[in-house]
């Protein structure tokens, strides 16, 4: 049997800007739930959930860390049926390792939101903001470091406000800030909270600050009209005068949090021991159990049809596999999260992903890098198993009898690369396993080699993403490699339409080849995912690349199509202008011929292939760079040389705001290319007193002058 029911399980994700405090709330949240008796902080390299060398030796989150743990309300402590259960995920806050945050926002139920009290929304809280919005995460939001000097709640509340959401209401008041900070105020109870004791253990309930009242009122009156906003009947008794219970209150705040409308405001001090436990207690009151949440919605492999799984043990088994983990003691772990049914360890499952049957060896409960065995896991419940050789991120493991394949998980693509060679050559064989393990892993992390050069090369989201990837390779592998310069992941497309006639014959004796196709291309407009799930069918989109298939009355047999389509893509492998991969370009095969005897597919592909070259050089072909968002926080004494910096580096300042004392915000796009080794260069500039951070945006058409310097170094 189940050792919890599902309405008292939790699976929450903490989330966070990078230096927000994510992972010291994780060690108090770990802490006042007795899974550790100490404290493990960050700063000083004993962090329970950074479990990895590297993220102790830096002090950030590399990989995010699933653990379970288990919490009974402060205002239920005597009530054993009050006891819930949590399954939590610690995520990375640097840009460089968002697709862990992807990846588990994706099979999380709800998300507590870390800021920071003095930054307020960061660059990263928005990006993490984004994915939760994506992915439809109910979530509660955490003002931490109120101990700070120069911290503020209100200040960060309405940067919450203006940058995020409006859907976000105070749940308390801070008593006191900086130094002063000694405990929270309950808008809905209207009580004073102090946590005292050794590690902020002993929970107080008092009386509200005489000084204090009257903001606690005024505050409380917004509370409780967003509520009642939830719910017809109890607006009606608001405004009619009546008194509302609590218990009905946070029943009405727990609908609209799992409906997405409201998001509830919490604040104290990780650190300091004071205001977590009342964000447990929200997880309890707020947060959605995986009853709360609508059925997972699949595709069945046999009919193409929609169905869905409910949350329930008497439903066929489905999960989804969202991480893998190579364990030195244990060999691969697949982490997967049952939305329906029960496994047991030793049985067999189905990958409808890649239509295979594999055995489940072990299942294991995971408590960072600690593990516990379990024999059986049920609907709405995270784990790891061991065994499964050929399953991969995003794969769906379910029933045999009753398949179900579920929505993949999307992540994005890789933006620097480098060339990477072994040392010795015992290092060569070596190499090749590790970063096939690594790949496997982070499906942001690709490995590719240099069709000219014969190099491998390796690919990922940043500077720091590569360096903690080589670095595992040396210490986990025992894999010591040279690594050249960062490269930019350049791409090519084309501005104008075009089009092409190319007739591949060739007569060797016996039978020859013959591929004949005319095919027109044009630069493609970049469509939603719902415009494109209304394409006709003998439209297909794929990354970048769109190929549609005019032929009309047979000028080319049906069999011949795919490889003319193969052909395409091979002539876009390598672009026109620098080698680079083309994207975002539409082809139209319209008319072509063949032959009796002598058309082959690989004909056809060839022709294809030498089309689409032919016409790319006629349709103004141009090179694209990764162009990134970068925020840096400086002391405003250095704005000016920020500034000149960033515009020397081909940027475009977006906007220059305050935050906190003398403390100034820069938000800039800048080219990929110009951005390497920036970090050093800034803490040059500004006395190491600024920081930066940098992901993805969007793609742009290189300047002749700089993209003529990119081609010269390719030849």
């Amino acid at each position: 049997m189940r050792d919890y029911p599902l309405e008292k399980v939790r699976n929450i994700g903490i989330i966070a800007h990078i230096d927000a405090g994510k992972t010291t709330v994780s060690e108090r949240v770990l802490f006042y739930t007795g899974v550790s008796h100490k404290i493990g902080e960050v700063h000083e390299g004993a962090a329970v959930m950074d479990w990895m060398e590297q993220e102790r030796e830096r002090g950030i989150t590399i990989t995010s860390a699933a653990t379970t743990c288990f919490w009974t309300p402060t205002y239920a402590k005597t009530d054993a049926s009050k006891k819930h259960r949590f399954n939590i995920i610690d995520t990375p806050g640097h840009v460089d390792f968002t697709a862990e945050v992807e990846r588990s926002l994706k099979v999380l139920d709800g998300g507590v939101v870390v800021f920071d009290g003095v930054a307020g929304v960061e660059s990263q809280s928005e990006t993490v903001w984004r994915q939760a919005d994506k992915y439809k995460v109910p979530r509660v939001c955490f003002i931490n470091k109120l101990d700070r000097t120069g911290a503020s709640f209100e200040r960060s509340y309405q940067s919450i406000l203006r940058r995020l959401t409006k859907k976000a209401i105070r749940m308390q008041l801070p008593i006191g800030e900086e130094s002063n900070h000694q405990g929270v105020v309950d808008l809905l109870t209207m009580k004073a909270y102090y946590f005292e004791g050794e590690m902020g253990t002993d929970v107080r309930e008092d009386e509200i600050p005489e000084n204090m009242k009257a903001d606690a009122e005024k505050y409380r009156g917004e509370l409780i009209e967003r509520i009642v906003e939830n719910d017809e009947v109890l607006m009606n008794e608001y405004l009619e005068g009546k008194e509302i219970s609590l218990d009905i209150l946070k029943a009405t705040l727990r609908k609209g949090v799992i409906a997405l409308n409201v998001i509830p405001v919490f604040t104290g001090s990780a650190l300091k021991n004071k205001g977590v436990q009342k964000v447990l207690d929200a997880v309890v009151d707020y947060l959605p159990s995986p009853l709360d949440i609508p059925p997972i919605k699949g595709i069945d492999p046999k009919t193409d049809a929609e169905i869905e799984r409910k949350a329930s043990d008497e439903e066929p088994f489905s999960a989804l596999a969202f991480k893998l983990q190579t364990d030195p003691f244990v060999g691969q772990l697949t982490f997967f999260r049952v939305y329906s049914g029960t496994v047991e360890s030793g049985s067999y499952i189905y990958n409808s992903t890649t239509e295979k049957k594999e055995r489940l060896g072990r299942i294991l409960r995971m408590h960072a890098n600690e593990r516990e065995e379990v024999k059986k896991v049920y609907a709405g419940e995270i784990a790891a198993a061991v065994g499964l050789k050929e399953t991969r991120t995003s794969d769906t493991l379910c029933d045999e009898s009753k398949p179900i394949i579920l929505e993949k998980i999307e992540f994005m693509k890789p933006v620097v690369s480098v060339r990477i060679e072994p040392k010795t050559k015992a290092d060569q064989e070596k190499m090749g396993i590790a970063l096939k393990k690594l790949s496997d892993e982070d499906p942001t992390f690709v490995v590719s080699s240099d069709e000219e050069t014969m190099e491998t090369i390796i690919s990922g989201m940043g500077e720091l993403h590569l360096e903690i990837l080589v670095d595992r390779m040396k210490r986990e592998f025992g894999v010591e490699a040279n690594i050249g310069k960062p490269q930019v992941a350049y791409r090519e497309t084309v501005t104008k339409p075009s089009d092409a006639e190319v007739k591949y014959v060739k007569q060797s004796g016996g039978k020859g080849q013959y591929g004949h196709v005319k095919i027109k291309i044009k630069p493609m407009d970049v469509l939603t995912e719902e415009e494109i799930k209304g394409l006709p069918k003998n439209v297909k989109r794929a990354e970048g690349f769109e190929f549609v298939n005019s032929i009309k009355g047979g000028v080319i047999p049906q069999e011949f199509i795919p490889a003319v389509e193969k052909g395409v893509k091979e002539g876009m492998s390598r672009g026109v202008v620098a080698g680079f991969k083309m994207v975002d370009v539409s082809t139209d095969l319209y008319d072509g011929t063949y032959h009796d005897v002598d058309s082959s597919e690989i004909a056809f592909k060839i022709a294809a292939s030498q089309a689409f070259q032919e016409a790319a050089r006629k349709a103004t072909p141009v090179l694209l760079e990764p162009i990134m968002k970068v925020e840096v926080v400086t002391p405003e004494q250095f704005m000016g040389d920020i500034t000149g910096n960033l515009s020397s580096k081909r940027g475009q300042i977006e906007s220059m705001d305050d935050r906190g004392e003398g403390m100034k915000v820069v938000n800039a796009k800048v080219p990929l290319s110009e951005m390497f080794g920036y970090t050093t260069a800034l803490r040059s500039m500004t006395e190491g007193r600024a920081s930066s951070t940098m992901e993805f945006s969007n793609y742009a058409i290189v300047p002749q002058n700089v993209a003529k310097e990119i081609i010269d170094a390719r030849k």
